[in-house]
């Protein structure tokens, strides 16, 4: 890889963990906003690896308010929505008719499904935060709406939740949308398939991948706030990953949403 993309990988990936950092500081009440001047629109133009992180964490930038951690973030909201003007979202995808021909087709179609998602998580929470005022930032899709501007992919993630390995690696690449208030196919999925869930996050942390093992514990903990009983305790989980983690502000935000899902619920 030249040199001049390796340095722009980094630059966008350090700004992923700033904004990740300014969130969690939010989540935990320690004071400033996600979206700190001059990172937001209105004090002059957003630099544009800011913009990609707020596309990367996508409804998390919105979890401090989501969680009721902090009141409406006006500034973090107009970061988002500039985000989705800057990199707009692909129209979501459609179910395959047929199986995926190769490896490489299946990734690609997973990794879509996730986009589409996501989005869908984002836009949720958007238009709940602008009101009135939200302009739909995603495409137009087949399936059922849930708001102003949020239409819902038509089908849930794959594979199939008895290939549970391959599943929750999924569900983990999903764990933004583990948050108050967004509920859909990818919840029902997490709510029937909670054993998948709890043998993903004790592999996950087996394995020392304690990023996927903190997302996987994060649906726990949303399954624990939704009133369903899970097959392992997500408290010890979460003192584990906290304990050997990677030390990285978005394995840190994983692990604060789990903890304000556990004492604040779902509703």
């Amino acid at each position: 890889m030249p040199t001049a993309d390796l340095a722009l990988r980094d630059e966008y990936a350090a700004a992923v963990e700033r904004l990740a950092g300014h969130t969690l500081d939010a989540l935990r009440g320690a004071g400033g906003a996600v979206a700190p001047a001059p990172a937001f629109p209105g004090t002059g133009p957003v630099p544009r690896p800011v913009l990609a992180a707020a596309r990367v964490l996508g409804p998390d930038v919105l979890a401090p308010q989501a969680l009721g951690a902090t009141g409406p973030d006006e500034q973090a909201v107009l970061l988002l929505a500039e985000a989705h003007r800057a990199f707009p979202p692909s129209a979501f995808p459609a179910p395959a008719s047929t199986p995926p021909a190769s490896a490489d087709e299946e990734r690609a179609a997973g990794a879509a499904l996730v986009t589409a998602w996501r989005d869908w998580g984002t836009a949720v929470l958007l238009a709940r935060a602008l009101g009135p005022a939200a302009d739909a930032p995603l495409p137009g899709a087949t399936g059922e709406d849930t708001g102003p501007g949020a239409p819902r992919p038509g089908h849930a993630p794959h594979p199939e939740p008895y290939a549970w390995q391959p599943w929750s690696v999924r569900m983990a690449q999903l764990s933004a949308l583990a948050l108050p208030g967004l509920d859909g196919p990818v919840h029902d999925a997490a709510r029937e398939h909670r054993l998948a869930l709890a043998r993903g996050a004790v592999r996950s942390l087996l394995r020392c991948d304690h990023r996927v093992a903190a997302r996987l514990t994060r649906w726990l903990a949303w399954l624990a706030a939704d009133g369903g009983e899970l097959p392992l305790e997500v408290e010890p989980m979460l003192e584990r990953i906290r304990s050997v983690g990677d030390g990285s502000a978005r394995t840190a935000l994983e692990l604060a949403v789990a903890e304000h899902l556990l004492t604040g619920g779902t509703s």
